[in-house]
């Protein structure tokens, strides 16, 4: 890490009593409430969609061992760990889990954020963490499901990692859930490589976001000549700012279909009690409020009139089409 960076230890523990009762509301992969512990902090990788890396320079700081498991040992048993990159660096990935474990410190639920790569390579890592939670989810970006896709994203890895990650991941007994970033420059045989690749994999808990160039990524520094959208609101993965390669229409048509494909359905009843069976019966109500608002992700109609909500300005002109993420520095 930076030595010109503060570091992590520098920063006092968190004052978990002052939170114990304003964020009991919030839902985390139908669980609450959960405890937030960050225990390292920054990413070393260049993937062209994200900020992070460009924050820290491609650095990481971790806080130190005893640290952490105080922190920890203070929580609920609800836990999201918060790092940018999970199980990393790997050998105080594995100090730390022994650690844990020789405090005694076990949770009933832990949910962190890696990548496929590190996750195929190092399966003695999840071996050695298994033990600390019961239940144990990892989140993915899994980003394309195509080597050409993650090559475009600067993913610095292949569709083979993510085949890899899952089957680390279910030989172990933890839970998935991934990420797709849907291009807008995609064609229909892009939207059914993605829904043949999801299918492969058995992914029953992915999501998907629009690919977005975010201030201070590599990609909006490509791309930035040609965005005229001026609301920062819409830059969150979920809105378009120039018209898709297959015009809005079709293009939310097909995302819409992405997401009946791969996440739960309200209607879907075997889906649905896989979700209730593991939620207290208290929290059945509230569950089944989050998943009827989720609904929207299946309707077309309410993603164009989200987009382009009708009096408002054109952003761009229905003529103009995206290019492939690859010619967009030159399209700028």
């Amino acid at each position: 890490a930076s030595d010109e960076r503060v570091g992590l230890n520098e920063v006092p523990l968190p004052s978990r009593r002052s939170l114990r009762t304003s964020h009991r509301h919030y839902l985390c992969v139908q669980r609450r409430p959960v405890h937030l512990v960050e225990t390292a902090r920054g990413c070393p990788y260049r993937c062209r969609f994200c900020t992070v890396w460009q924050h820290v320079d491609r650095s990481y700081r971790c806080r130190s061992i005893d640290w952490v498991c105080r922190d920890m040992a203070s929580v609920g048993e609800n836990v999201f760990i918060a790092d940018d990159l999970f199980w990393y660096p790997p050998e105080r990935s594995a100090e730390l889990a022994r650690e844990l474990k020789r405090r005694g410190i076990r949770k009933e639920w832990i949910l962190v954020q890696s990548r496929t790569d590190l996750v195929a390579r190092r399966p003695d890592l999840l071996e050695a963490w298994r033990g600390v939670a019961r239940h144990f989810d990892v989140f993915f970006g899994f980003e394309a499901p195509t080597d050409r896709g993650l090559e475009d994203l600067s993913k610095d890895s292949a569709t083979g990692d993510i085949r890899g990650a899952v089957e680390v991941c279910r030989r172990l007994g933890y839970g998935i859930t991934g990420n797709f970033i849907v291009d807008p420059a995609w064609g229909e045989e892009d939207f059914e490589a993605l829904w043949e690749f999801t299918a492969g994999q058995g992914l029953d808990h992915a999501g998907f976001t629009i690919l977005t160039p975010l201030p201070g990524t590599a990609f909006f520094e490509d791309v930035k000549e040609r965005i005229r959208e001026a609301d920062w609101s819409r830059y969150d993965m979920h809105h378009i700012l120039w018209e898709p390669r297959l015009g809005r229409e079709r293009f939310f048509e097909l995302f819409a279909e992405t997401w009946r494909r791969s996440a739960l359905h309200v209607r879907d009843r075997r889906g649905l009690w896989s979700y209730l069976r593991q939620v207290r019966p208290a929290q059945v109500p509230f569950l089944l409020k989050v998943l009827r608002q989720s609904r929207r992700l299946f309707d077309p109609a309410a993603y164009l009139a989200e987009a382009f909500p009708p009096g408002a300005r054109a952003v761009f002109p229905a003529s103009e089409r995206s290019v492939p993420v690859e010619g967009m520095a030159q399209a700028g």
